[in-house]
């Protein structure tokens, strides 16, 4: 993944795309860190998407936050990387899949209460391999066991 990223950063310099270059570089120095906090070798894909999922958490809420202020400049800025981390990560699940999830792991979970919550999503979020907005799962989960 940072291999792909740096030579994405290269062709974005290429092309004079300063947005793209900007938000190519941050993920880069994201995705070094991480790297660097890992014994060596022990840095894998699952680890890169994880980061990506938590710089693009971290847009989003930083251009909400923006947005509450009323600074249009940086929510703009903020939600311009979006689509340019949203390249690196793999597509999200629809609604019907996220469902199917969700009513598969109520019913291997047993789950009947809202008590039960708590195995349901360890199940879904294993199952969705990081492509479950966790929010929406979390509120279909609680609207299947009657919360």
């Amino acid at each position: 993944m940072i291999e792909r990223i740096q030579n994405e950063v290269t062709l974005a310099l290429r092309s004079g795309d300063k947005q793209r270059t900007n938000a190519l570089r941050l993920l880069l120095s994201a995705l070094q860190k991480a790297a660097k906090d890992r014994p060596a070798g022990a840095f894998g894909d699952d680890d890169a998407l994880a980061v990506l999922r938590r710089e693009r958490k971290q847009r989003l809420e930083a251009a909400e936050a923006y947005r509450a202020v009323g600074q249009d400049e940086r929510v703009a800025a903020e939600e311009a990387d979006l689509p340019v981390i949203d390249e690196f990560l793999p597509a999200p699940l629809s609604d019907a899949e996220l469902a199917e999830i969700v009513d598969a792991a109520i019913a291997e979970a047993g789950a009947t209460t809202m008590r039960e919550m708590g195995a349901v999503m360890k199940l879904v979020t294993a199952r969705s391999g990081g492509r479950a907005d966790g929010r929406a799962a979390s509120e279909l989960v609680r609207a299947r066991l009657g919360a």
